[in-house]
């Protein structure tokens, strides 16, 4: 599924994937320059940090990504999803 954040359409897989050429450049060039932590929380604002995630959920994938917390956490977060 694709969805976008900013100017790039986001490609999130079940699998993680690497990125190809002009994808891969244009994904490295959108990386914060340093990650800096504001009041608890990594870079300076939401935009930022979904960013940031959208960009590590495209490399890791969905299905490694849902590992990570409680199984639960996760239904009731794709429970509260518009269909």
């Amino acid at each position: 599924m694709s969805s976008s954040t900013g100017h790039l359409e986001w490609d999130i897989r079940g699998q993680g994937r690497a990125w190809d050429g002009d994808e891969a450049m244009e994904r490295y060039a959108s990386t914060p320059g340093k990650l800096e932590m504001v009041k608890g929380k990594l870079l300076w604002n939401q935009q930022e940090r979904e960013h940031l995630l959208c960009l590590l959920l495209e490399n890791v994938g969905a299905d490694r990504a849902v590992e990570f917390g409680s199984p639960q956490t996760w239904r009731d977060a794709t429970a509260k999803l518009k269909a």
